[in-house]
């Protein structure tokens, strides 16, 4: 069975500036990456995303970029507690991540759809999904309250 889920939100602000909170690190620190994002997402950059909750910068490799339109990036796997397969953070396979943009209600709303795939198919690696999962839906309602009410979910979630 392969290990892959899609989660969605929709925000009420138009397409371009639903985007650009994405690709722009300085946005995205304001309400995801909680140690900071370094580099605009743009097709071919690596850009580095950093989490208080899992200390350490995180490369994230750009594959394609279309504005208001989708990114599509690969970054490494980090299965959960080393696993049955001796994969553990570090695991050396790279995961694919799709988000999707799209209009709705005349421009006045942006539905944002994000697709993850690529996990071993392992318990260690379904875990590792599932726990990505829960991270992109919480990435959704941060950006939700952020870009809507100027409201950071995130900050004092982990410490």
């Amino acid at each position: 069975m392969e290990l892959k889920y899609t989660v969605a939100a929709r925000i009420s602000r138009p397409i371009a500036e639903v985007f650009e909170a994405v690709v722009d690190p300085d946005k995205l620190s304001n309400y995801f990456t909680t140690g900071g994002a370094k580099g605009r997402m743009e097709t071919g950059a690596t850009v580095m995303w950093d989490f208080h909750d899992y200390p350490g910068q995180f490369p994230v490799e750009i594959k394609e970029v279309i504005p208001n339109e989708k990114i599509i990036f690969e970054w490494e796997a980090h299965d959960a507690d080393g696993g049955e397969d001796g994969c553990g953070a570090g695991a050396g396979y790279m995961i694919h991540v799709s988000m999707k943009f799209s209009e709705i209600d005349d421009g006045a709303r942006t539905l944002i759809e994000i697709s993850e795939h690529g996990w071993k198919e392992t318990k260690s690696g379904l875990k590792a999904s599932y726990g990505n999962c829960e991270g992109w839906m919480q990435m959704l309602c941060s950006l939700k309250a952020w870009i809507e009410h100027g409201v950071n979910l995130r900050e004092g979630f982990y410490k």
